[in-house]
Parts: C-alpha cells; sequence; structure tokens
C-alpha cells in the first residue's frame, strides 16, 4: 500500500514538475533515507515549486527561510521572549520546527547560521541558551545554491557538506520540455485548481522508511559500495592520475548514505532487492558534494563527476 501511495505522488511530482526528473525522484529518496537535500541550478528551475509540490502531497507543514548575509541565527531557531504580564521567557519556535524546510540560497547566509542549520540537521536538535529542543520526526531539509552568482557568499565548509544526503546538480530543459512547462503554467491560470491527491501521512512515511531499510542487499553489493567509498581515500592503488585528482576522499557517512539511497531508488522502483543499478544510479549525488579535488585537478578542469565516473569504472561490480 506504502508503494502505491508513493508511486502516486512520484506521478505527481513529475506533473507539476516536468523535466526535472532527477529533482523529484531524489526528494523521495530523502524522503524514504530520512536525510537532507542540496540542490544547485541557476535561478527558475522549480526547485522552490518542487518542496511545495512535495508539501501538497503529504501531511506535513512547510517553511521557506531565505537566506541573506544579515540573517541571524534565531531567525532560524527561534528565541526566548520576554512576557511583561507573567515576567517569564517563553520560547518562541523558529521555522526549523516545520516538518519541510526551504534553505533558499543557503550559501549567502554567513558562518554562524550555517552552525545553526548544521545542528538541526545533523542531531535533529536546536540549542537556545542553555536549554535544548527537539525537532519534529519527520524533518527534512532542502537548501538551494546558485552557480550563476558567486559574489557576496560564504562558501559551505565540508563539515555541513557532509551532512546532506545527496548533492543534485539541475540544468535547463530542453525546448521541448520547455513548451510542456508553458502549457502547464497556463493551464493552472485558467483552471485555478491543482491534481487532486491522497496525502501521504506522516505514518505511511514512517513505514515506508522501515520497508525500505528491510530490503535484501546482498554482502557482495555491502562490499562493493565499502569498495567504492575506499576509493576515493586510496585512488592511487586503483590509478595514478586518479591519485593526482583527489585530495582527501569520503567520510563514513558517504558509506551509509550510498547504502539507504541505494535502497530507496530500489524500493521507489518496486523491487525486493538491491542490485548494482541502484548503487550506481545515487553514488554521484551521494559522493559529489563530499570528495575534494586537489589542485591539480582543478587546474585541469577536472569535476567531481569525471573522477567519480572514473571510479565507478575501477571498481569492479559483483
Amino acid at each position: 500500500m506504502a508503494a502505491e501511495q508513493f508511486q502516486q505522488l512520484h506521478a505527481y511530482l513529475d506533473s507539476q514538475i516536468i523535466g526535472q526528473t532527477q529533482l523529484t525522484r531524489s526528494l523521495l529518496i530523502a524522503m524514504l533515507a530520512d536525510g537532507h537535500l542540496l540542490v544547485e541550478g541557476p535561478p527558475g528551475l522549480a526547485k522552490t515549486r518542487a518542496i511545495n509540490a512535495l508539501a501538497n502531497g503529504m501531511d506535513a507543514d512547510f517553511h521557506r527561510v531565505q537566506f541573506t548575509p544579515d540573517l541571524l541565527p534565531a531567525d532560524l531557531t527561534g528565541t526566548d521572549i520576554y512576557r511583561p504580564e507573567t515576567g517569564e521567557f517563553v520560547f518562541q519556535k523558529g521555522p526549523l520546527f516545520h516538518n519541510l524546510v526551504l534553505a533558499d540560497e543557503i550559501n549567502r547566509a554567513p558562518a554562524k547560521v550555517q552552525s545553526a542549520l548544521l545542528e538541526a540537521m545533523a542531531e535533529r536538535q536546536i540549542t537556545v541558551g542553555n536549554k535544548t529542543y527537539s525537532l519534529p520526526a519527520m524533518f527534512l531539509v532542502m537548501a538551494t545554491q546558485n552557480p550563476l552568482e558567486q559574489e557576496g557568499t560564504y562558501p559551505l565548509p565540508e563539515a555541513q557538506l557532509d551532512r546532506f544526503l545527496m548533492h543534485i546538480e539541475i540544468d535547463y530543459p530542453q525546448a521541448q520540455t520547455e513548451l510542456q512547462i508553458l502549457q502547464l503554467t497556463r493551464d493552472e491560470e485558467r483552471q485555478k485548481s491543482s491534481p487532486t491527491l491522497t496525502k501521504l501521512t506522516q505514518a505511511d512515511i514512517f513505514a515506508a522508511r522501515k520497508q525500505a531499510i528491510n530490503l535484501h542487499m546482498a554482502p557482495e553489493l555491502e562490499r562493493y559500495i565499502v569498495e567504492l567509498v575506499v576509493a576515493t581515500r586510496t585512488p592511487e592503488k586503483y590509478d595514478t592520475e586518479l591519485g593526482d585528482w583527489i585530495e582527501f576522499g569520503v567520510s563514513p557517512r558517504a558509506t551509509i548514505a550510498l547504502d539507504r539511497c541505494a535502497r530507496a531508488h530500489a524500493w521507489l522502483a518496486g523491487r525486493e532487492f538491491v542490485g548494482p543499478d541502484d548503487i550506481q544510479a545515487v553514488f554521484h549525488n551521494v559522493l559529489r558534494h563530499r570528495i575534494i579535488l586537489s589542485y591539480q585537478a582543478e587546474a585541469q578542469g577536472v569535476t567531481a563527476n569525471q573522477v567519480l565516473d572514473r571510479v565507478v569504472q575501477l571498481v569492479a561490480v559483483p
């Protein structure tokens, strides 16, 4: 039953976000794997619309935060408000206490704001003063970055990047797809209504997560995941050029994320087991933001995607 509901939600997202199938699928994988998403792409590619559509298909509340240089940590976490009628301080919750949070242009906020978000993403809690508050059990952050404008931005530190389950890169749609987008927006203006959809409850999502994590994975594939990760740490053992390209490999968080995302990918496809194709389908999105390239690779114009392509080619598939 949960699988059918997710398939309906997936179809709904694809009908609302045309031409961005990787983004819609990744949102559902992040939901199933209980992780957060970093989406990078030019403006106007329906990033905000995507998470809005996801919120419409779920029994969950949603909040968007526009990150700016003058944003303060309290603007995310909330703060203690003094009530003169009682003479007490009362905690006023911030936007992080919603189920779905869109951190729009996350790299425009300074480090102190990013650190506040880091605790929420990693520990599912926030600390204000000497008190710690738990966040909702159903909690997902989708952060966006604009690759076209880097002036006045604060690059995310590696420690925070590692907290994102996946890093998705999206680009402009094809001409035929853009025509469909034009028709969709025109139809929405005329009808002033959206397709009816049975909303997923949070209980449905938790049940689906349990099914995905219990999906069968052969021991050989578990070793395959570990070998892919280890290849980024000791690349010189596989290829001299690859060793020159990678400065630092990925952490065990990447191993865990690759396992969970591969299971979610297989579950969404309706399979009862995980195959090598499932691991390879999510490999780039899971490791793209975690791998640190050397100066030599950057000087040669080698991208993280090209490095990961080489890793997949060199590590034997069981």
